[in-house]
């Protein structure tokens, strides 16, 4: 008997139930995970409150990282006691012990550790295919990040600086403005107090940004658009604040011939090949020393509802790791 976080309807954090489940034995494929981290990551938040619909009852979560406790039948690249990670698949990453199938996990460098790992497989994923995959950032290039001092900001922000990359942040605090340049911004703009689309074109010399990834959504939408240099690409990969409002091509060539995508991470990770490669740089970047992934809080694993409440809040700084 193990416990895990389980949903049985939709709604606010005190939906999430802390229960005493069942694990069964890894089947075909798959594989037993003891969890030693739990990642929280907004798009848990979408699955909790229906945003993202799923069949109830449902675990919650999709990123962890712990040992290799059993593996089933046809699983041939994992043994026991393997140290892996992983931030997608089956929901149910909100649990002490898991099953999960071994196409998921990926092997865990010895100089990671795990609560590195939770703090930054998805968020670190993330980052790489929006700066490396969805367009190839190059040195000299200038892009606006919303939410830079959040946990995938934080990571893009050491990344973009690697790469030679100009990033202009924006974030709700002079504090988190402050944290945003310590990891790699070039500036900041603190959206509360400054007018983000005449402060970016102060910045770039009146031509915007060629690239804005934004993770905020409806409150951003439109001032995003307004930042872009033409034939500029808008990169919405998240909606914390709701939904963007609709878009027409007539707006896209108004206002400069402009591309948008809606990219997810769910869909590069589908190729298992795209998937190691990803996992291979993100290493990379974090045993160099180039990329320190930040945790702001730890929680246990039974208090995921506050964990929820401090990321709905806006109120937190960096990763959010949960101690099952």
């Amino acid at each position: 008997m193990t416990h895990a976080i389980r949903i049985e309807r939709t709604g606010g954090p005190e939906v999430l139930q802390w229960q005493a489940v069942q694990v069964a034995a890894p089947g075909p494929g798959e594989v037993l995970v003891r969890n030693a981290a739990v990642g929280v990551n907004f798009i848990d938040v979408y699955h909790r409150s229906g945003l993202y619909p799923l069949p109830l009852p449902s675990g919650i979560g999709l990123e962890g990282a712990g040992v290799v406790e059993a593996v089933g039948p046809e699983v041939g690249e994992f043994a026991e006691g393997d140290r892996v990670a992983y931030c997608h698949g089956p929901l149910g990453a909100y649990a002490q012990s898991r099953v999960v199938p071994a196409r998921v996990l990926v092997k865990l460098p010895q100089g990671i550790e795990f609560e590195t790992a939770a703090a930054m497989m998805l968020k670190g994923l993330t980052a790489q295919f929006l700066l490396r995959r969805t367009r190839r950032l190059q040195a000299g290039d200038v892009a606006l990040f919303h939410a830079a001092a959040g946990g995938v900001g934080l990571i893009a922000g050491q990344w973009a600086k690697a790469l030679g990359v100009r990033l202009i942040g924006t974030a709700g605090s002079d504090d988190k403005c402050r944290m945003a340049l310590d990891n790699g911004y070039a500036h900041c703009i603190n959206y509360r107090s400054e007018d983000l689309v005449s402060r970016v074109k102060e910045l770039t010399g009146g031509k915007g940004v060629s690239v804005v990834y934004d993770s905020v959504g409806r409150d951003t939408w439109e001032r995003s658009l307004a930042c872009l240099q033409p034939f500029g690409l808008m990169v919405s990969f998240g909606n914390a604040s709701g939904p963007v409002p609709p878009v027409t091509l007539q707006d896209l060539a108004a206002r400069g011939s402009l591309y948008v995508t809606r990219p997810t991470l769910m869909t590069h990770l589908a190729d298992r090949a795209a998937q190691l490669e990803m996992s291979a740089e993100l290493f990379d970047m974090v045993l160099s020393g180039k990329v320190r992934p930040h945790i702001g809080q730890r929680l246990a694993l039974a208090e995921a509802a506050a964990a929820h409440r401090a990321l709905e809040s806006r109120a937190t700084t960096g990763s959010i790791v949960l101690q099952p």
